[in-house]
């Protein structure tokens, strides 16, 4: 890791405490005495589940993006990235995760074996070539990667859901029927209206957009404010 690191012009370790000097209780992360905490922008991020300590807690999947199958316990080992300690107040704090992902990509460029990508608040797993191209666009200045860092489910009653975006913005998304009967058209909206809330932030009133094929549509947060309903007008 110190030596992908070196590569890097913009991370650099910062912090390598010595497991034999700390205990289990003593443990920032619980069960992860080998871990890094690396540097990039002026931002602290902790690495953990390194060899040759135990790996990290494999995570909870259910969405996979450029991948031909999720990935399992039986097959990968997890490491995790995660804000310091000290940022973890910031939350979903957007330029935080903003750098934290860079990083990520940093380290995606270095190891040619990592199997995936995981953003926990989706329950996605992201290949690692589509991860490093989505993700550096948006950092430059594209679109919100929302096949990735949010996800969409099929509810109950036909609407198309989003998963993860409420740890953006602390709102779902649904696209209520019949704007969801097509699958593919209500994904490709959804993907438009992730990215213009992510910019422009929650909703606490109504919101009128036009979708690409000129059909009006109004963006209505239900009363208690965890989702937003997309209707026709």
């Amino acid at each position: 890791m110190r030596a992908a690191l070196a590569r890097l012009p913009l991370g650099a370790v910062s912090h390598d405490p010595d497991p034999s000097a700390l205990s289990d209780d003593e443990a920032l992360w619980a069960g992860q005495l080998h871990w890094i905490e690396l540097l990039r922008d002026g931002l602290t991020f902790d690495l953990s589940g390194l060899a040759p300590g135990p790996a990290s807690a494999f995570p909870a999947l259910e969405h996979r993006f450029d991948l031909p199958a999720l990935p399992t316990a039986a097959e990968y080992e997890a490491m995790t990235l995660r804000p310091g300690p000290h940022l973890a107040s910031a939350g979903a704090s957007l330029p935080v995760n903003r750098t934290m992902l860079m990083l990520a990509c940093d380290l995606v460029r270095q190891f040619e074996d990592l199997g995936a990508v995981v953003w926990s608040p989706a329950g996605s797993a992201i290949g690692r070539r589509f991860f490093e191209s989505v993700t550096s666009a948006w950092i430059e200045g594209g679109p919100f990667p929302a096949l990735g860092l949010t996800a969409f489910t099929a509810a109950p009653d036909g609407a198309l859901q989003s998963v993860g975006l409420g740890f953006w913005i602390g709102q779902e998304l649904r696209i209520e029927p019949p704007l969801s009967h097509d699958r593919v058209a209500a994904t490709r909206l959804g993907i438009r209206i992730i990215n213009h809330l992510v910019i422009g932030g929650p909703l606490d009133h109504d919101d009128h957009i036009v979708a690409p094929d000129g059909t009006r549509l109004v963006l209505r947060p239900a009363r208690e404010r965890a989702t937003i309903s997309v209707w026709r007008e």
